[in-house]
């Protein structure tokens, strides 16, 4: 985290993605390009705001385990509380379809997303339209440009992967299959267990067949 001698601009280079969300979530801005991704300062701010912001991004990346480098105007003994983020608990059902063992589980982690009054996908309609509303009255040239944008993405664009959603969680919630690849352990050893040294019930691995060996290449004849 330094002042750039050149441009003047606060400055954030370095870092995974998970760094790049504590950035923005301390209202960085990224710049994207070819070699790199760092974060700047908003446009407009005057040297102290810059500093402050910079202070905030060196706490809040040092409390979460984040080694930070930066001018000694903004090293800081602050470290902030952390808390799980919307996206990790949006994230969550991902985990919790990964761990699914049959077509109702998996059902009822995509009804977290496709509920029509209160799921993610209908917040997420209700959050565009918010900021087309907000770009209304703004009053510069392109804001009624990017509120027709915005009500373009909720009305047709977020319908649709809406839809196909909606589908797919109602054709797993009509199935009522385990996943076969799946399947639950009991740790539960039946009486007809020829192996003695089993615990539990679970089919052994499928058996990898080898692959053949490539033809040996061969000459032309002359």
């Amino acid at each position: 985290m330094r002042r750039d001698p050149h441009s003047d601009e606060v400055l954030a280079r370095g870092g995974d993605a998970g760094a790049h969300s504590v950035l923005q979530r301390a209202g960085f801005v990224p710049v994207v390009r070819v070699h790199e991704t760092y974060h700047r300062t908003p446009t407009g701010l005057d040297q102290d705001e810059e500093s402050r912001l910079a202070v905030g991004a060196v706490a809040r990346l040092r409390a979460a385990s984040y080694h930070v480098d930066c001018d000694a105007d903004f090293d800081t003994e602050a470290r902030p509380a952390t808390y799980p983020t919307l996206g990790a608990s949006v994230a969550q059902l991902a985990e919790r379809i990964r761990q699914a063992t049959t077509t109702g589980e998996a059902a009822d982690a995509l009804t977290e997303l496709t509920a029509a009054h209160d799921g993610i996908l209908a917040a997420l309609a209700e959050v565009l339209t918010a900021t087309a509303e907000f770009h209304d009255g703004l009053g510069q040239a392109a804001d009624p440009h990017i509120a027709k944008r915005l009500r373009y993405l909720a009305d047709e664009r977020l319908p649709v992967i809406s839809a196909d959603l909606a589908a797919t969680r109602n054709a797993l919630a009509d199935r009522h299959a385990p996943h076969p690849g799946r399947s639950a352990c009991t740790q539960q050893v039946p009486a007809t267990e020829r192996e003695r040294s089993a615990v539990c019930a679970c089919p052994p691995p499928p058996r990898t067949v080898p692959a053949p060996p490539p033809p040996v290449a061969t000459g032309l004849r002359r």
